[in-house]
């Protein structure tokens, strides 16, 4: 696999660029090139985890050490953010930090971002299987996104 695992293609995230002009004022995120360490960069501080994401991160960080997230694609409820080891997955220069669970950071694509930038997200977990290289996968369980601008209003 390579060094830019991703579902969607190498470099996921990184070839994503603002249109012709615009000048967005999200945090962006990056890595240092030889050791996948995320560089410091503002945190936005815009997500959170459910006691049941916290378990089975706190799972996953055991058995594969630190980690971190990454959502792409979907639209709010139902996406599911990815869960890479630390070193395995190099954020793009165009990734924004949206915030931390714990010590595990969690970015976004600047295009997805732009969709959620006026909501905050939660992290939880559902019976399942994750993506095909989250470290979610084969657990019978996923990590889900939620929103509470994209939450479907019960029926009376």
């Amino acid at each position: 696999m390579s060094d830019h695992m991703s579902e969607h293609g190498p470099e996921h995230g990184s070839d994503h660029r603002p249109e012709h002009g615009s000048d967005k004022a999200a945090p962006r995120a990056g890595t240092s090139p030889r050791d996948g360490a995320p560089r410091s960069r503002a945190s936005l501080g815009k997500v959170s985890a459910t006691p049941a994401a916290m378990k089975l991160l706190d799972e996953i960080i055991a058995d594969h050490g630190p980690v971190l997230f990454h959502q792409s694609g979907g639209c709010c409820d139902g996406s599911s953010p990815m869960c890479y080891p630390r070193g395995d997955f190099i954020v793009g220069d165009r990734d924004v930090l949206l915030g931390t669970i714990g010590d595990t950071p969690v970015y976004i694509g600047e295009s997805q971002y732009e969709a959620w930038k006026h909501t905050d997200l939660t992290i939880d977990v559902v019976a399942g299987r994750g993506g095909m290289f989250s470290l979610d996968n084969g657990r019978e369980k996923r990590f889900l996104t939620r929103s509470s601008v994209c939450a479907v209003a019960a029926d009376p």
